[in-house]
């Protein structure tokens, strides 16, 4: 279990450091998206091998990575401003 919480942690910090390096402009500061995508995979990690019950790595490795991709998703902000028009316009 030691095994799956570790590799699961590093799992969900490279991709949060993926995401932090390949979208800056979209994120907030990387003080919040790399311990987010950590807490992602970790509680990703827990939910699989909760619901699966069995030790294969493999699967909950993808269960923390989905999470993690998940959470992280949450933080993106939208690329351009918003324009709003007028109802008369």
């Amino acid at each position: 279990m030691l095994l799956e919480a570790l590799s699961s942690a590093i799992l969900g910090l490279a991709l949060a450091w993926a995401v932090a390096h390949r979208l800056p402009h979209r994120l907030p500061t990387r003080s919040l998206v790399l311990p987010t995508g950590v807490a992602g995979a970790l509680f990703g990690a827990f939910i699989t091998h909760t619901a699966l019950d069995f030790g294969n790595l493999f699967l909950i490795l993808i269960g923390a990575a989905t999470v993690s991709a998940a959470s992280l998703s949450l933080l993106v902000r939208p690329a351009g401003r918003l324009r709003r028009h007028s109802a008369t316009a």
